[in-house]
């Protein structure tokens, strides 16, 4: 992946490509680095996925709509777009954390995309960067089902049981497959007290974690 394959993957061409290199460029690798831009980005996208929301789910309340919207815009979330994009292999990072695999962690890879929406809103303006966003999130925005819980299924699963006043559940990390750069992670989440053992996969510990947790969901709704 490339700059340029970046941009046309996104629809939006730099006029201003020194934008687009601080976007990609963390703090550990030296200034001028993304830190502004991510907290402009973090702004934008918050605006544009509300307003997206509200116009395709013109019944929906505030606080489903709030939900709806954090669910969206969480790391994980921003994470995954980001390993679509394959936009860990542009980001400039320091020594350090090229060698502690910085380029898939989810709190970098979420920080780079938000920074990316920050430039390319000060670069082509507010419609543009509504555009970009758009674009990325129509896949997610089609899935979204304003009758369902907007809660992860972490929390869900925590919830549940301590209605039942029930132990909380254990994650334990099974194994990672994969070359370090599109690495899997397997984890497995195990309810003693109900018997129940899930397993889940993921592109972090985070995201595997979560698969396991909707699998103990669905263990705890049939059992």
């Amino acid at each position: 992946m490339s700059a340029a394959a970046l941009e046309r993957t996104l629809g939006h061409r730099f006029a201003r490509p020194e934008l687009l290199g601080q976007a990609l460029t963390h703090r550990s690798h030296g200034s001028p680095h993304n830190e502004r831009l991510e907290f402009l980005g973090d702004s934008v996208l918050n605006c544009i996925v509300a307003t997206l929301l509200f116009e395709r789910f013109a019944h929906l309340r505030e606080g489903d709509l709030s939900r709806q919207r954090a669910s969206l815009v969480k790391q994980d979330t921003l994470a995954d777009l980001a390993q679509a994009l394959q936009l860990g292999d542009l980001l400039r990072l320091g020594e350090g954390e090229l060698k502690s695999g910085g380029f898939r962690r989810p709190s970098i890879l979420a920080d780079g995309l938000e920074a990316v929406i920050g430039a390319v809103y000060l670069d082509g303006g507010f419609a543009n960067a509504r555009r970009v966003v758009e674009n990325l999130y129509q896949p997610l925005l089609i899935q979204v089902d304003p009758r369902a819980s907007a809660k992860d299924a972490k929390t869900e699963l925590q919830e549940r049981l301590q209605a039942r006043k029930l132990p909380l559940p254990q994650y334990v990390l099974v194994g990672t497959r994969g070359e370090a750069h599109a690495q899997e992670f397997d984890v497995e989440c195990s309810i003693p007290s109900l018997g129940i053992k899930s397993s889940g996969s993921g592109s972090s510990r985070r995201n595997a974690e979560q698969a396991a947790a909707r699998g103990a969901i669905q263990a705890m709704a049939t059992a």
